[in-house]
């Protein structure tokens, strides 16, 4: 059995939700159609011929990519351009292209999760904020005898956190009354006589982000034929997402023994460094892509050394400025997702019994090149 490329879309937005990605960013299908069976996914950073002939080499029906095939606005498609013959070549084998650009860069374990990882960051923070998931209470009333296998079905489908505390909620015990109607088929009691129950009004807190999954796996476990519950919004901060994290290193070391450490662990041919060689550095800010931003925000935060690509001659000098060193992979150190997206992708879609193939584009996409 193999998945639709629907399904396979739904996971990469359960990986990097759509609504965490920055306004106007080209995310999603953007070539092909969904609707078919998908025997193999390539996952790659950039869309260009050579991946798509290699996509073509595997069978793949469709590509997964981090940056858009379509990233500025198309006034035609002229097949005898760059882009209009990419497109064309695209649905002329039949291939869909899938994108998850900054919602990826966003998401919790995605690509900035990544890279910190890859650097060894520990205690990591959100560099730039983008977006925060609203929070609601919910509040259930259960008969006593089900109280905890709701509260349980609800904790398991990511409800109760507070912080970085689990399984928070709180409870209240008391008398239920409810009269089953002609046509009901009440758990307890019987149509037409007015019934009364011990139940548990259990109460918790869920952020907008797993609300849907806290409420069906409550109406799953709930014994009830009708669940009473209310489920209102508060007036109170969850957590945040956005661009690029924060981190320490687990001891300080200098800067250019840094740089070599990046260079090594996101597999890079070289980087580029702006500061002191011999300044010692541990609080790091990283951004995949091109951060050149996000300077003054990395100062803002405390670092020591911001990590991120297509940094310029004057922002490496208003960084130097600034007293924040500065190591610069390139843009083409996000090719970490590649292995780690095909990675999530294989293990999730094999957890579904789908026998759907995923592989990590084996393309250098990088336009750069060192003589």
């Amino acid at each position: 059995m193999f998945a639709r490329g629907e399904t396979i879309a739904q996971l990469m937005e359960r990986l990097a939700p759509k609504h965490f990605a920055v306004e106007g960013d080209k995310i999603g299908l953007q070539v092909g159609s969904l609707r078919r069976e998908v025997k193999r996914v390539l996952v790659t950073l950039d869309v260009n011929p050579a991946v798509v002939a290699e996509a073509a080499s595997l069978g793949a029906e469709l590509i997964v990519a981090h940056h858009p095939v379509i990233y500025r606005p198309l006034a035609h498609l002229q097949t005898d351009t760059p882009a209009g013959a990419l497109a064309a070549e695209l649905i002329r084998r039949d291939i869909a292209v899938y994108v998850s650009h900054t919602n990826l860069d966003t998401a919790e374990g995605g690509l900035n999760d990544w890279m910190a990882e890859a650097l060894g960051l520990e205690g990591r923070d959100v560099l730039e904020e983008v977006h925060t998931d609203k929070l609601y209470k919910l509040a259930v009333y259960v008969p006593r005898t089900h109280a905890e296998a709701v509260r349980d079905a609800m904790f398991r489908a990511g409800g109760g956190w507070i912080g970085n505390y689990s399984h928070c909620s709180f409870n209240v015990e008391g008398i239920g009354t409810f009269m089953p109607r002609e046509g009901s088929a009440p758990y307890i009691g019987k149509p037409g006589k007015l019934e009364s129950a011990e139940e548990t009004r259990i109460e918790i807190v869920v952020s907008d982000s797993a609300r849907k999954a806290v409420v069906q796996a409550m109406l799953k476990a709930h014994p009830y034929e009708e669940v009473a519950y209310d489920l209102y919004g508060v007036d109170l901060k969850g957590r945040s997402f956005g661009l690029g994290r924060v981190g320490k290193l687990p001891a300080a070391m200098p800067l250019d023994a840094f740089a070599e450490l990046v260079k090594e662990r996101l597999d890079m041919p070289f980087v580029r460094v702006v500061g002191d060689g011999a300044r010692q550095v541990r609080k790091v800010a990283v951004l995949g892509g091109s951060g050149r931003s996000y300077i003054k925000r990395a100062a803002f935060m405390g670092a020591d050394v911001l990590v991120t690509g297509d940094i310029d001659f004057h922002s490496a000098q208003d960084a130097e400025a600034s007293g924040l060193a500065i190591v610069d992979p390139g843009h083409y150190a996000e090719k970490i997702m590649r292995p780690k997206t095909a990675a999530w992708l294989r293990e999730r879609l094999a957890e579904k019994g789908y026998g759907t193939e995923v592989f990590a584009s084996e393309v250098h996409t990088d336009p750069f090149r060192l003589k």
